[in-house]
């Protein structure tokens, strides 16, 4: 996380990146245990505590601003651990997993974009004031 208020937006989207990479690391779990027995499928809680950090003001760059970052922490969870689609205990849809993983893989990439926007504004910013 990097200390001033000019990389806020920078700051958000770093969180955001985190807690893809989170995501694809445990749908890529749950993909390579969709045949285990009593295995639980996993996920990440992370865009609705961004939202409601959000929602606290009308205009996005307050929002940002008075965000506090440490408290949006992306929160690993056991998806519907009572319940079970199989015989052998197994929750894990292949088809669900693999949709869900090529998603989250667009947000990655979204994300990355958006960090590498910020910083090229930034360049542009620094530039134009030589």
């Amino acid at each position: 996380m990097i200390n001033s208020s000019a990389f806020n937006y920078v700051n958000v989207l770093d969180k955001a990146a985190d807690a893809c990479w989170t995501r694809n690391s445990l749908l890529a779990n749950n993909i390579a245990n969709v045949s285990t027995p009593n295995y639980k499928r996993q996920d990440v809680s992370f865009e609705s505590q961004l939202s409601t950090a959000l929602k606290s003001n009308t205009v996005l760059d307050q929002a940002v601003n008075n965000m506090n970052l440490d408290s949006i922490t992306p929160t690993v969870y056991t998806d519907q651990s009572s319940y079970s689609y199989r015989t052998d205990g197994n929750n894990v849809d292949i088809d669900v997993e693999e949709a869900n993983y090529a998603e989250n893989q667009i947000k990655y990439n979204a994300v990355l974009d958006s960090i590498t926007q910020e910083f090229q504004r930034i360049t542009t910013v620094l530039n134009s004031v030589k």
